[in-house]
C-alpha cells in the first residue's frame, strides 16, 4: 500500500491546481467588459463614398489593363457597399428599450 502515496499527492496537486486555474479564469470573465457594451458607429455616407472611388480605381485599372486588380478593387467595393447597406439596416430597425 506504500504506492498509493505518490499517487494521492499527485491527484491532490493536480485537483489544487486546476481549481486555481479555473478561479482565475473565472476572476478574469467577471470583471471584464462584455462585448456588448461597447458601441459600433458606421459612417454611412463615407462607406459608400469609399465604395464609389473603389469603383472608380477598378474602371481605371481596368481601362489600364490590370482586370486582376480591378476584380481586387470591385470585390472591395462591393464589400464596403455591403457594409453600408448592414450599418443603414441597423439603424432602421433598432428599437430602443424597453423602458425608454
Amino acid at each position: 500500500m506504500r504506492h498509493t502515496k505518490p499517487a494521492r499527492r499527485t491527484l491532490t496537486a493536480l485537483l489544487a491546481t486546476t481549481l486555481l486555474a479555473g478561479g482565475v479564469l473565472l476572476g478574469q470573465t467577471a470583471t471584464a467588459e462584455p462585448a456588448a457594451a461597447k458601441t459600433v458607429t458606421c459612417n454611412v455616407t463615407k462607406l459608400r463614398a469609399d465604395a464609389r472611388k473603389e469603383r472608380d480605381r477598378a474602371a481605371r485599372l481596368k481601362r489600364d489593363g490590370a482586370p486582376a486588380e480591378a476584380r481586387k478593387a470591385l470585390a472591395h467595393a462591393d464589400a464596403l457597399e455591403h457594409r453600408a447597406k448592414q450599418c443603414a439596416d441597423a439603424d432602421n430597425n433598432s428599437r430602443p428599450p424597453l423602458w425608454k
